[in-house]
C-alpha cells in the first residue's frame, strides 16, 4: 500500500456549534459506537428539523486507547438545546492546523504522525483536542477513497 503525501495547512475557522453524543470508550470499540451515536444525533436532529453545516465528526479529548473521551457528532447552523446522549458543544474558533487522508481509516495513524511533525517544524503548540471530519459515507465509497480531515487547534 502506498502513502500519499499529505498537504497540511493552518486555516482561520469561526467557532461552529454542534450536537454530538459524548462518551468513554475504547479504541476497538469506536466502529461500532461511531454507528449507535451518529444514528442517536441524526435522529434527534431530524426530529426537531435542525440544519446541518457539515460532515459528521469525532472529536477526541485525550489520547488513550483503552479510555478515550470522545464526542461523535455533526455540526449545526445554530446553538440547539440537547437532551439525553445528545448535548451541543462547539467546534472552538481560531486556527487550526489540518489535513486530509485518503483512504481506509486504518491509516489514519500515519496521517496523524505527519500533521504532528509538521504543527511541530513550524513551532506551532496543538492544544490537545483533535476532531475528524467524515467527508465520505464509508457504506458508499470503497476504503481507499474515504476522505477524513483531521484538525488539530492551536494555541493563538
Amino acid at each position: 500500500m502506498t502513502t500519499q503525501a499529505l498537504q497540511c495547512t493552518i486555516v482561520d475557522r469561526e467557532a461552529q456549534p454542534a450536537l454530538a453524543f459524548r462518551t468513554r470508550t475504547r479504541v476497538t470499540e469506536l466502529p461500532a459506537l461511531m454507528g449507535r451515536a451518529l444514528g442517536t444525533v441524526a435522529e434527534f436532529l431530524a426530529v426537531r428539523g435542525v440544519t446541518l453545516a457539515g460532515p459528521p465528526f469525532a472529536a477526541y479529548f485525550n489520547d488513550d486507547m483503552n479510555d478515550l473521551e470522545v464526542a461523535i457528532g455533526f455540526p449545526v447552523a445554530r446553538f440547539v438545546e440537547g437532551q439525553g446522549e445528545v448535548q451541543p458543544i462547539e467546534i472552538p474558533a481560531g486556527r487550526h492546523a489540518t489535513c486530509v487522508h485518503v483512504g481506509p481509516y486504518t491509516g489514519l495513524g500515519g496521517a496523524y504522525e505527519a500533521l504532528t511533525r509538521w504543527i511541530k517544524d513550524r513551532g506551532e503548540t496543538a492544544l490537545g483536542v483533535v476532531y475528524e471530519f467524515y467527508l465520505d459515507d464509508p457504506d458508499d465509497t470503497p476504503p481507499e477513497a474515504l476522505q477524513t480531515q483531521i484538525v488539530f487547534p492551536l494555541l493563538g
